[in-house]
């Protein structure tokens, strides 16, 4: 075998070594993320609402009144559950379009005032929630990623035993 032939088996034998070890560890960290973030919604207790109970008039996603929410996906729906009631809330407003409402007014009406809290409390949940689903995604490119890494680390170790035997 020569010089050069020897030298890509040791780095493509070591890459993928590197790799066989390093993907399982990033799934594991993925698998883990993904355990954390439905522990904090379970110790949140939400669950869907029943169609009586949405002020947008809309229901909320097939099969999900009264399920609680425990996924990345979930929250997302959940998340856009509030974001539609918080419109039908403050008649199709933002929290900003309230607030300059309110202070347009000279900021001493009582039922703006209170509007604008309501505005304000549904987007700071819903934007948690998002928060939620987006840690979700990025567990699930973990997993992907330490699998992938995982099955490149193990053809490398392949091409290396191959390159490595013959001649």
């Amino acid at each position: 075998m020569s010089a050069v032939r020897g030298a890509a088996a040791i780095l493509l034998g070591a890459a993928g070594a590197a790799m066989v070890a390093a993907g399982p560890v990033m799934a594991l960290k993925g698998a883990r993320g993904r355990a954390d973030i439905r522990a904090e919604l379970r110790g949140q207790a939400i669950s869907f609402p029943g169609q009586a109970i949405s002020l947008s008039g809309q229901a909320p996603p097939a099969g999900a009144p009264g399920r609680d929410v425990l996924t990345g996906p979930q929250a997302r729906a959940f998340a856009e559950v509030i974001g539609r009631n918080v419109l039908a809330a403050t008649g199709g407003r933002t929290y900003a379009e309230v607030s300059a409402e309110l202070m347009a007014a000279g900021g001493d009406d009582e039922a703006l005032t209170r509007l604008r809290q309501t505005a304000f409390t549904g987007q700071m949940l819903r934007a948690s929630l998002l928060n939620a689903y987006q840690a979700w995604q990025v567990t699930t490119l973990v997993i992907g990623l330490g699998a992938l890494l995982t099955v490149t680390g193990a053809a490398l170790l392949a091409a290396s035993a191959l390159l490595a035997t013959t001649g």
